[in-house]
Order: C-alpha cells, then sequence, then structure tokens
C-alpha cells in the first residue's frame, strides 16, 4: 500500500462536505503564488482548468487535490494536510462565505514513506 501525500483533519473533512452539499463535486488547486495562490483554493471541479503545468497530487476526503508543478517540486518531500480554521482565506475560494477557510500544514516524509510514495499525476 501507498503512502498517501495528503489528508484531511477532522475540521477540513467537515468544511469539505458542507461544501459538497451546496456545490456537488469539488476540487483543489495550489498554485505557489504569492497571496491567495500560496493557499489551497477550493473550487467546483471543473471550475479551474488544469494544464501540463499542473500536478494531481492525490485525493483529500474525496476531492481531488492539484498543484503547480514548480510548487510541487519544493514540497515534494512534505507530507500535506489539509486544515480548515475560523478566518476568511482566498477571495475566489468556496469556503469563502462560511468564515472558515483552508490551510495546509506540512511535514518531511520518513526515509519509510519515502520509499513507497503514491505517485503523481500529471496534467494536461
Amino acid at each position: 500500500m501507498s503512502a498517501s501525500r495528503i489528508v484531511a483533519t477532522p475540521a477540513a473533512a467537515a468544511l469539505i462536505d458542507e461544501l459538497k452539499a451546496r456545490h456537488g463535486s469539488l476540487m483543489f488547486h495550489q498554485s505557489g503564488g504569492c497571496c491567495e495562490g500560496s493557499a489551497p483554493m477550493c473550487l467546483q471541479e471543473g471550475e479551474f482548468l488544469l494544464g501540463a503545468s499542473d500536478v494531481k497530487v492525490g485525493t483529500v476526503h474525496g476531492v481531488p487535490f492539484y498543484m503547480n508543478k514548480t510548487q510541487f517540486e519544493y514540497w515534494q518531500h512534505t507530507h500535506l494536510t489539509l486544515d480548515a480554521i475560523a478566518g476568511h482565506g482566498g477571495m475566489f475560494s468556496l469556503e469563502q462565505a462560511t468564515g472558515k477557510h483552508f490551510l495546509i500544514h506540512s511535514r518531511l516524509f520518513t526515509d519509510e514513506e519515502l520509499q513507497d510514495l503514491e505517485p503523481v499525476e500529471q496534467c494536461g
């Protein structure tokens, strides 16, 4: 069994469930740009056009999570935990109206995890 690259906290899972009930199928994208681009953006699936500069890092609580491939080069050795906290995040992210926002916690993979990682999928 492969080691997961991303998981959700219970708070993030609850917010994902709330957004799925309201908006249907979802997707996450993290571009790695400044300001809002460095936070995970939650969008309706297909609302953001993916291209050759994106990779699918994995699936978190049933939702695909994509990242700009340049950003992934920096984060490829880290395990990601999607969390949700009080406050306002990206103005284009679906959780904006909830008074909560998604953020990422990271830690380095162990040597064992690095040997058994889920592969990423190239988009485009």
